[in-house]
């Protein structure tokens, strides 16, 4: 019989939340569960896609499909004739929605990086996101429960450990007295001093706390990588998707921080396309990257979601859309391709992935010689660039 098999697609929150599901399905038999994605339209079609591709691959399988497309699009997967079942995203770490009985502990991380996944859901109303329909309302782990996490990680043998969520700076909001996510980070780094590496997922920039703010500031073991949900460079745009922070308070974030960590990689995410965007908002868009040095950047074309406010707002043709996307790729590429070339020659303490690649603690990624242990930070000088790698 063959094994449980968990295919992952979108967020981290997602990989975290698809290595819990292996360890609880190990003994579930035939089964598949595609843990899906709906982010986008595009995300609802590669979920749809990783459906059909795993009924090919595995005829004989109880094919269940999760995750938040299994919430939002419910009616549309359920009729494709490969699936067998939908789990409601909120259930999908219950033992009883796939009648199981329930583990014992957290089971081993299959990557070298550890996925702790503090928070779940989302209490904001952006209006072009429907994750809030397939996550809830905001929730976290307690500090307690996280350091927990952690140790077990630790225990099998995990260097870094990855704080992720639906919406990350808002852990803490439900949990009595309301504490910061600095808070959490700092309880992490306190409680593990032989916790090498502690990385964050995506942040809300507005909601980075004063402690959190140092800890990226001063702490060498929070990887120098912050990644912001900054979504467009326009003060109009950022309005109308009913985003809580302007372009200024993101410049005035970034400076602050490369003012006390110079080497600081940022990151972020970017919307090309969205509705009412013009020629002079995409201008911003683009000018946004340079300004901030986005080094690490995730583009999404604009597509509407049912029932999202945005959606019945005026729509930007298609195919700008798509041009203006492949132009901030094109600018991400040419900033991130500059900022590799300062780092080559430099000593990098690197993480070894089980693919022969391996994480420098700003995210840049390193091609490594062959044989390098998995699981294993070693130091790299790399000499070249090749493909996007350092090498």
């Amino acid at each position: 019989m063959s094994a449980p098999e968990v295919i992952s697609l979108g967020c981290r929150l997602n990989i975290a939340e698809s290595e819990r599901m292996k360890g609880m399905l190990a003994d579930a038999g035939d089964v598949v569960v595609v843990n899906s994605c709906a982010v986008t339209s595009e995300a609802v079609r590669q979920t749809r896609q990783a459906i059909r591709k795993a009924r090919a691959a595995r005829p004989d399988a109880r094919l269940i499909v999760t995750g938040c497309a299994a919430d939002i699009e419910r009616d549309q997967l359920a009729a494709m004739p490969e699936v067998d079942g939908l789990i409601a995203n909120a259930s999908k770490l219950d033992p009883r929605s796939w009648n199981v009985p329930l583990p014992e502990a957290p089971p081993p991380p299959t990557r070298t990086r550890a996925f702790i996944a503090v928070q779940n859901g989302c209490d904001h109303a952006c209006t072009f996101c429907v994750i809030p329909q397939g996550r809830g309302k905001s929730r976290s782990m307690t500090i307690a429960e996280v350091l927990r996490e952690v140790e077990h990680h630790l225990d099998l043998g995990a260097k870094e450990a990855v704080l992720t969520g639906v919406d990350v700076t808002s852990w803490g909001h439900d949990l009595p007295d309301t504490p910061p996510l600095g808070a959490l980070v700092g309880a992490v780094l306190n409680e593990f001093p032989n916790l090498p590496r502690l990385r964050m997922s995506s942040l809300d920039g507005i909601e980075i706390d004063e402690a959190l703010f140092e800890l990226f500031a001063s702490e060498k073991r929070l990887m120098p990588h912050l990644h912001l949900s900054l979504q467009h460079g326009h003060d109009l745009i950022l309005k109308r998707m009913k985003r809580r922070h302007s372009r200024a308070d993101a410049v005035d974030l970034v400076a602050r921080i490369k003012q006390r960590r110079p080497e600081i990689a940022i990151g972020a995410d970017l919307i090309a396309g969205f509705p009412t965007e013009s020629d002079e908002h995409h201008a911003a868009n683009l000018s946004i990257i340079d300004e901030l040095d986005i080094v690490h950047g995730h583009i999404f074309p604009y597509s509407p979601r049912p029932g999202t406010p945005a959606a019945r707002m005026p729509q930007v043709d298609r195919r700008i859309v798509k041009a203006r996307a492949a132009e901030l790729r094109e600018r991400v590429a040419e900033r991130r391709a500059a900022w590799l070339t300062t780092l080559v020659g430099e000593n990098l303490e690197v993480l070894a992935e089980r693919d022969g690649t391996g994480y420098a603690p700003s995210y840049a990624r390193v091609d490594l010689p062959e044989g390098t242990p998995a699981g294993r930070i070693v130091s790299i000088t790399p000499h070249a660039i090749e493909g996007g790698l350092l090498r």
